[in-house]
């Protein structure tokens, strides 16, 4: 059965919280020439970042903080933030967005860093990667206690300058697609309104 990250198995959270690192965004624009080593890279530090947290035994609290440093290691979330928003980020004053941002990235730290006790015993082990078009996917197994092995797939590219992730699928739904559905049904509960979804977003999670 293929997961859908709006209900909160073990399988769907952990792909929610593994891909807020790598969900960057609009995709790569103008990307360089990131190779396949440093795209193993990054997502070898990464998982072990990941797993690290995930078998700490920390408080939830502790997870947390270490999630969002996590994600601002290794992923663009200005971008991430604005493929969530998505054509609302154009209409958006300098101000709102980065208050927006901020926002997104605390929610999505406590949305996924809350439940990491949840699949304490699991782990993400990278088996490869392949160069397609601008980007490079690293093929990656999430080995959950007491459930078959499954698919994620890393989406790296250095279009911002440095190799980062710009977004996950956990056997084949997108993680950047799954929360610019989140934010924009939550931006719509606010009648479009950019505070109005910040304001939502520093409760959420």
């Amino acid at each position: 059965m293929i997961p859908t990250f709006n209900t909160p198995t073990r399988r769907g959270l952990l792909g929610g919280g593994v891909a807020v690192l790598a969900a960057a965004a609009l995709g790569p624009r103008a990307a360089l020439a990131v190779s396949n080593s440093q795209a193993e890279s990054l997502v070898t530090s990464a998982v072990d970042r990941i797993n690290a947290v995930i078998s700490s035994g920390k408080s939830e609290s502790a997870m947390i903080g270490d999630f969002q440093r996590i994600l601002n290691q290794y992923a663009d979330v200005n971008i991430i933030a604005r493929s969530a928003l998505g054509p609302a980020a154009r209409s958006a004053s300098a101000s709102e967005m980065t208050a927006y941002v901020n926002a997104f990235s605390g929610y999505i730290a406590r949305k996924y860093g809350k439940r990491f006790r949840e699949f304490i015993g699991g782990k993400i082990n990278v088996r490869g990667s392949r160069a397609v078009k601008t980007w490079v996917e690293v093929d990656a197994t999430a080995d959950l206690a007491g459930q078959a092995p499954f698919a994620v797939k890393f989406l790296v590219s250095d279009a911002s300058g440095k190799p980062l992730f710009f977004d996950l699928f956990i056997e084949g739904i997108s993680l950047r697609l799954t929360e610019r559905d989140e934010i924009g049904a939550m931006l719509d509960q606010n009648r479009g309104s950019i505070s109005g979804l910040t304001a939502a977003l520093q409760k959420a999670g």
